[in-house]
Parts: structure tokens; sequence; C-alpha cells
């Protein structure tokens, strides 16, 4: 049994923080009072998530000015134009220097607070509470933050670390089911990057995951996070093994790009593209069939695609994923697979190799 709460450290210096990881935590107000330097606070959340847990934040925070913006919800409006909404806010509210953000929802919200936190007035300190399995095992943790262009996604943003990522799985409770697998993307690829244990223990419990058990699940965010604050500390700005955690990413985001973001949610695009990187894995000599029937019949457990069910040409897909940022001169790098736990980042596959895999995927 999993204890109440579990605390991991992102080590980075000065910029150091705090992952707390429990259940209930959003009735103590004490995870918060202890990063929030000023007295001016912005809740930054959105249409769904408002009517749900903002009262229960504001309701910790009677000691600050709290003011709020509700954004719009959906990977479609994670724009500059929605960002400026948040600056609106913050002058409109004569925010200054001392004033902290905090994100309280999905990914979306948390990258379009972190950047905002990271422009305003050059760097203001922020605090992310994700609400989402996703955001929670992955996208509040590391200081990566953004918003999407018309020609990419995430291609304009900052770094920027949070002061604390409060993650209070009871959030998860009113996550709908598809929401749900999508996270679950995030943390199988923990397993599939660089930690076979973790995988293995995946594929036992995955039933019961997602039935939400609730130590179960604590565990499992606590050790997706822990392999994450593990690489964020090593490479911060993503120059070297960073780049591992976009196992799947590129040819997730080329079919979000190519389809148009929200089509396929972030995670069901990220496990189509960790299957696609397995089978090119195999081409390439490094997974076996039966390594790679793993990762179907795990995503499968995990009620996630497999395929691309939707209209894309080659063309199309390749344009998107040269478009990536780990591509360096138009040449798309790729994060595959020497195992299934030993991930690796690689410019040097074979051409015909990827163009087979990417015409059996959208065939």
């Amino acid at each position: 049994m999993s204890p109440k709460l579990k605390t991991l450290h992102v080590d980075l210096g000065d910029k150091s923080y705090p992952i707390y990881i429990g259940a209930g935590l959003l009735s103590d107000k004490s995870y918060l009072d202890k990063h929030i330097h000023g007295k001016q606070v912005m809740i930054v959340t959105n249409t769904t998530v408002a009517p749900l847990y903002l009262q229960s934040v504001c309701e910790l925070l009677d000691d600050y000015q709290v003011e709020i913006t509700i954004l719009p919800d959906g990977e479609q409006y994670k724009t500059l134009e929605t960002v400026n909404t948040i600056f609106d806010a913050l002058l409109g509210a004569k925010f200054d220097r001392s004033a902290t953000l905090i994100a309280l929802g999905g990914g979306v919200v948390g990258d379009m607070t972190g950047f905002a936190a990271a422009s305003y007035q050059r760097g203001v300190n922020f605090i992310q509470i994700p609400t989402t399995l996703l955001s929670q095992v992955d996208s509040s943790v590391g200081g990566k933050t953004g918003v999407n262009h018309d020609l990419g996604k995430n291609m304009i943003g900052a770094f920027h670390q949070p002061k604390a990522v409060v993650i209070d799985i009871n959030t998860l409770d009113t996550l709908e089911q598809r929401e749900f697998s999508a996270g679950m993307a995030e943390v199988i690829k923990y397993g599939l990057l660089g930690n076979a244990d973790f995988l293995q223990d995946l594929e036992a419990n995955m039933s019961d995951l997602m039935n939400r058990d609730v130590p179960l699940i604590i565990d499992a965010v606590y050790r997706s996070c822990e392999d994450k604050a593990r690489i964020v500390a090593e490479d911060e700005f993503e120059a070297g093994n960073r780049a591992l955690l976009n196992l799947g990413h590129t040819f997730g985001h080329g079919i979000e790009n190519t389809l148009g973001y929200g089509t396929y949610l972030h995670g069901e695009a990220v496990s189509v593209g960790m299957l696609m990187a397995a089978k090119l894995s195999e081409l390439e000599g490094d997974l076996t069939a039966t390594c790679v029937e793993r990762v179907v019949q795990l995503l499968n457990q995990a009620n996630l695609p497999c395929e691309i069910n939707k209209e894309i040409t080659e063309a199309q897909l390749f344009a998107a994923m040269s478009l990536d940022k780990k591509a360096i001169d138009g040449n798309i790098r790729l994060v595959l697979l020497r195992g299934l736990g030993d991930a690796y980042l690689s410019q040097d596959y074979s051409e015909d190799n990827l163009n087979q895999v990417v015409r059996d995927f959208i065939s």
C-alpha cells in the first residue's frame, strides 16, 4: 500500500523544486503556501476544470489577492492568441514581478500558463496543479512551456521551471476514460524508453490501473515522475538524453499536426507513434517481433490506438515530422529502441525502413 504522500525533488540547483504526489492534497494549503512569495496570485484554468476544482483551490488562497483566468478547453486553443488573454488579465490587475501564476488543469493549461509566466515581465513564478494523468506524469514536470503554431506543435515556447508541482490524484476521479487512457500512453513511455522493470509491472497491473486502483496510480505517477525528474536534472535544456523522453512524439506530433489538433488526443497520437518507433526498430534489427507484440498488447490493454484510422498521406506526415524540434538541417531524428527499456536517438536509420513503416500505418 502506497503512503498518502510521496515527494520527489527535481535537482536543478537554485531552480530545484518538489513534486508532491498523493490523494487529497488540494485540501491542504501548505503545499501551495510555501511556494508563493508575493501576495498576487493568478489562477489559470479552463472551462472544464473550473467548475470542478477552482473553488477548492481558491479556498486555499484566502490570504492572497487572487485573480482568475478561464481559458477555452482544447488543444486547438493552445495558441499565442489564447496566451495573450492571460497577459491581458495580468496587466489589467496590475500584477508585478512578485506575482505567482497557478496552472490548474491539464497539459494545455500548464504549457500556456508556464509560457505566460516565463514571458510576463521577463519571468515570474508559477506552480503546476495538473489534473489529468498525462499532465501529472509528463508535461507538468521539467519546465517545457509553449504553444502550437499552424505549422508545428510546441514550436514557440521557453524553458521555465515551476516552483512546485502539486499532484492530487483525486482529480483523476472526474477524468473521462479516453483522457485517462491518453495519459497512460505517457506512463507506458517511461517503461519503454528506460525502465524495463517498470514496464513489466505495468504489464502485470494494467487491468487494475485502468480500473483506477489508487495505490497503483500513485505508484505509477511517482515512478514516471521519478524517471523524468532524473533525466531533466541531467539535461534541463534537451541537449542530450532528455530527447529520449520524446519516444513516439515525432510520429505523434506529425499525426496531430496533419490531422488537426484534437482529432487524436496527444497521448493517442503518441501511442501510435511509439508503435511506429517499435516497428522501425524491428526493421532496423533491434527489436524482435515478440517485443513489438508486447508493445501492442500493452497499448491494447490501456485502450490506446495502434493505427492511424484517418486519411493521411506520406507527404503530409513527412512534412509535419520534418518540423519536429529534434530535426537538424532537415534530417528527422527519431527515438528508437535497442530493446524494451533501452531507447536511443538516431538519424542513421534506413530511409527505406522508415518509408515502409509510414506506408504500413497510413494504408
